[in-house]
């Protein structure tokens, strides 16, 4: 592809698709470069209630179907392809993906982190309908119910004691005798009477008709095999799983700041290189959810405007 575009953006999600919908209402040539689908994580969501303006009965694939159609309104071109090679010093920026090279003179990297899945039976099948890999968005749906962590980290914990206060019961499970979470959160998930803990155990099997109703653990010592069955009147329980979150950053090792595996920027979503930013799940942050997503996007996208213009 011999056009440099104003702005490459790396990923459709909610970040991409900000950046895309500011790109493209500021009169920037921009162009969208997504692997699979639009959405990101987001779209694993059956029903969305924290976003601002969101409708009622709301869904990650409907919010996202919305911020689509809006960049593509404002001009914002679309190309389904995987990046494989990044090169992003100097003033034309490439990106080289499976199906062909793109050029731009900037470039806004939101291609987001996926949360580790268990990888057991049953879990794809159940996510958003029982299974959850995010207690912000989903922990209001289990009002009175039981739910289940699985993870140990600070995360885990701290995503619990959130639980708590939608969820009667919590339980940990923890394929460890004892929490890898700093004493602090440790002490406070102990001393909290909701949470309680399975300890040596792993999620072997998750199953249900339609949602979730029992799961299947091992534990890891004694190899017993236990199934957890909803209450009856629940129908159904939560699965929350934490035991950590996978950037898309492995191409950008050795080019760009990364620290525990995401992408540093500043406020204004800058990475080292000038000319290249980062949006969204990918980037170090302290939340990671859709709202904080459409700003990054938002912020990075005025951002390589203004690059822009000094060329």
């Amino acid at each position: 592809m011999s056009k440099v575009y104003d702005v490459l953006i790396i990923g459709a999600g909610p970040a991409g698709l900000s950046a895309g919908i500011y790109a493209g209402r500021a009169r920037l040539s921009t162009l969208i470069i997504e692997k699979e689908k639009d959405g990101g994580q987001i779209v694993l969501t059956s029903e969305v209630e924290n976003y601002p303006g969101c409708l009622e009965g709301e869904s990650g694939p409907t919010l996202v179907d919305r911020m689509s159609d809006q960049a593509k309104h404002f001009g914002a071109e679309k190309v389904y392809d995987e990046i494989v090679e990044v090169k992003l010093e100097g003033k034309e920026k490439v990106l080289i993906g499976k199906k062909g090279e793109y050029k731009g003179k900037t470039v806004i990297i939101a291609n987001g982190a996926t949360s580790k899945p268990i990888g057991c039976p049953g879990e794809k099948t159940f996510t958003g309908k029982g299974v959850s890999y995010c207690a912000t968005c989903d922990a209001a749906f289990f009002e009175d119910f039981e739910v289940f962590v699985v993870g140990g980290g600070d995360t885990a914990v701290e995503e619990a004691l959130y639980l708590t206060k939608f969820a009667r019961k919590v339980s940990i499970i923890h394929r460890r005798d004892e929490l890898r979470a700093a004493k602090s959160i440790r002490a406070k998930a102990e001393a909290n009477p909701k949470v309680h803990f399975i300890w040596d155990s792993v999620v072997k099997e998750i199953k249900g008709d339609g949602i979730v109703n029992s799961m299947v653990i091992e534990n890891v010592k004694t190899k017993e095999l236990t199934e957890l069955v909803a209450d009856e009147d629940d129908m159904t329980f939560g699965i929350f799983v934490f035991i950590g979150y996978e950037p898309k950053t492995k191409i950008f090792e050795g080019i760009l700041d990364i620290e525990k595996g995401y992408l540093v920027t500043d406020e204004n979503m800058k990475t080292n290189i000038e000319g290249v930013y980062a949006a969204g799940d990918i980037r170090v942050k302290s939340l990671r959810q859709v709202v904080t997503a459409a700003a990054d996007g938002a912020i990075a996208a005025v951002q390589a405007e203004k690059y822009v213009e000094t060329l």
